[in-house]
């Protein structure tokens, strides 16, 4: 994804609900996590983008319980980290221009999370289902 056009298809894929599962990447969850943070005032991504990704979940054929599906810690440690990002850019960014410099930091990787949880801890029930703090290093941005 590297035009606005990609990151909005698939954000709005998203909210729809149509988006192939397979679309549905670790490069998707942030592009559409910056394209609600930038594009839509009327939602709070921390607030609703937990039930839409579990909608969506759903609407592929996914489950959400303890072992898979929707986890809490981990969306919202993603939240903060694209809000981190954005907060060192231009108020006028384009989502393109932030997805670029997301995918540019250890973010993009998809086991970045592992940098401030134990494995153990961070693939509990408990953090699947609530936030949980970070055990090994407090988050940085």
């Amino acid at each position: 994804m590297t035009t606005e056009d990609e990151i909005e298809r698939v954000a709005r894929g998203f909210c729809e609900r149509t988006l192939p599962k397979e679309e549905w990447t670790h490069g998707a969850h942030f592009a559409t996590a910056l394209w609600l943070m930038l594009r839509r005032p009327d939602l709070v991504a921390e607030r609703d983008m937990p039930g839409m990704i579990a909608r969506y979940n759903e609407s592929v054929g996914g489950v959400n319980n303890d072992t898979s599906g929707y986890h809490e810690t981990i969306t919202q440690a993603s939240l903060r980290a694209a809000r981190g990002v954005l907060a060192g850019l231009p108020a006028d960014v384009g989502v393109a221009q932030a997805f670029a410099a997301l995918m540019a930091t250890p973010l993009a990787g998809k086991d970045w999370p592992f940098a401030y949880w134990s494995r153990e801890r961070l693939m509990s029930v408990e953090a699947r289902r609530g936030w949980v703090e970070p055990d090994l290093r407090p988050l940085d941005f």
